[in-house]
């Protein structure tokens, strides 16, 4: 069996940026915004997000997005 690349537990916001496709200001609003959990480590207070909660931000977009579509809230 072949090693598999190890999956970073926490993430920066610039690799959380690029896994969701978005800007690092769109990710930082979304930590603020409490949609996206995440904490402050360091001296300098640099964001760590977990890859479950990455995962689960995404899970919970999915679900979010099908309950629009389904009341008919979600624009063209």
């Amino acid at each position: 069996m072949a090693d598999e690349p190890k999956k970073h537990r926490f993430l920066t916001i610039e690799q959380v940026a690029e896994e969701l496709n978005v800007s690092i200001a769109q990710v930082r609003a979304l930590l603020k915004a409490g949609e996206l959990r995440g904490v402050q480590v360091g001296g300098r207070n640099l964001w760590r997000i977990g890859a479950n909660d990455v995962d689960d931000y995404i899970a919970e977009a999915y679900k979010s997005t099908a309950e629009r579509i389904a009341t008919g809230d979600l624009p063209d």
